[in-house]
C-alpha cells in the first residue's frame, strides 16, 4: 500500500516514522521548510520507548503527484482548507484517513471526496514538536484506532491495520469508529477545556479544593452533549475516561494547553 502522510508534527511524525521502521511505503508531504530540515537531519523521535531516526521520502505540493491508495490526514483543523488545497493531485482516487479531532472536518471531506473515500481514524498520543525539529513523545501512549465509515473502504481499512499489527505502537479496527470519535471528543473536550481555562495539569487541578468535582462535572456535560447526538459513552470508556482526568500527581495536560503557552494558534 502506497501512504502519503500530510504532515509531521506529534501525529504523522511519530506513527508515520513507526510505520517507515517496519517497512512501509510511507511519503510525507510537508512545507518546504520542514521538509528542509528533515533533508538534513532525518525525521527524529525521541520516545519511552527508545529513541530513532528515520530519512522519509518527501514531497511538497509542488512536487506532490497522484498514485498514493491512502492519504493519512495529520494536519490541525485550522490547517485543513490549506491541506486539502495542496493535496489537490494526489486526492484523484485516494481514500483520506484524517487524525482530526471533532467532527466537522468529516463534513468538510465528505462534501469534498464523498463519504465512500473518508475512512475514521482516532490517535492517542501526547506528543510535540520541539525548537529543533525533534518529535518528542510525553507519555508510554501510543495507539491508533481506525475503523470503516462505508463499505467501499472496509478492505483498505483491513489492510492498513494489519501493517499497522506490524508496528510497535497499539492498534484497533473499530466496527464503529465514529463512537470511538465521540469517546474520543468528549475525552478532549474536559482534558482541554479543564487544563487550558486552568493552565494547569490534572494533577495541579485535582489537587485543588473542587478540581476533581468541577473535571466530573464538565466531562458528564460533555458525555450529555455526546447523548443527544445519539453516541453515548459505555461505562466502561467514562470509567477509564475520568481515572486518566483525576490522576493524583498526573501532569497530564492537552496540546492546546501547550499551544496557547507557546503563543501559537489553538
Amino acid at each position: 500500500m502506497k501512504i502519503l502522510i500530510l504532515g509531521a508534527g506529534g501525529i504523522g511524525g511519530y506513527f508515520g516514522a513507526q510505520l517507515i521502521r517496519i517497512g512501509a511505503d510511507v511519503t510525507y508531504l510537508l512545507r518546504e521548510k520542514r521538509k528542509a530540515l528533515i533533508d538534513a537531519n532525518g525525521l527524529k523521535i525521541q520516545s519511552p520507548y527508545g529513541d530513532f531516526a528515520v530519512q522519509p521520502k518527501i514531497v511538497t505540493s509542488e512536487t506532490v503527484t497522484a498514485g498514493y491508495e491512502l492519504i493519512v490526514l495529520a494536519s490541525k483543523s485550522y490547517d485543513l482548507d490549506d491541506a486539502l488545497e495542496s493535496l489537490n493531485p494526489a486526492l484523484e482516487t485516494a481514500v483520506v484517513l484524517p487524525f482530526l479531532n471533532g467532527f466537522d472536518h468529516l463534513d468538510v471531506l465528505d462534501k469534498k471526496l464523498g463519504r465512500e473515500r473518508v475512512m475514521g481514524g482516532v490517535a492517542h498520543i501526547a506528543a510535540t514538536i520541539k525548537p529543533d525539529g525533534v518529535i518528542q513523545q510525553l507519555s508510554d501512549i501510543h495507539m491508533l484506532t481506525v475503523g470503516p465509515r462505508h463499505a467501499a473502504h472496509e478492505g483498505l481499512a483491513k489492510e492498513f491495520f494489519s501493517i499497522c499489527e506490524s508496528a510497535p505502537f497499539k492498534t484497533a479496527l473499530a466496527e464503529d469508529i465514529e463512537q470511538v470519535l465521540w469517546d474520543k471528543w468528549v475525552f478532549l473536550a474536559t482534558l482541554a477545556g479543564m487544563t487550558t481555562s486552568c493552565r494547569a495539569s490534572v494533577g495541579d487541578i485535582v489537587a485543588t479544593p473542587f478540581g476533581e468535582e468541577l473535571t466530573r462535572q464538565m466531562y458528564a456535560e460533555c458525555c450529555a452533549v455526546a447523548r443527544e447526538f445519539d453516541h453515548p459513552v459505555s461505562q466502561a470508556s467514562q470509567a477509564k475516561a475520568l481515572d486518566m482526568l483525576t490522576q493524583q500527581g498526573s501532569g497530564f495536560t492537552a496540546s492546546m494547553l501547550r499551544d496557547l503557552l507557546a503563543g501559537s494558534q489553538t
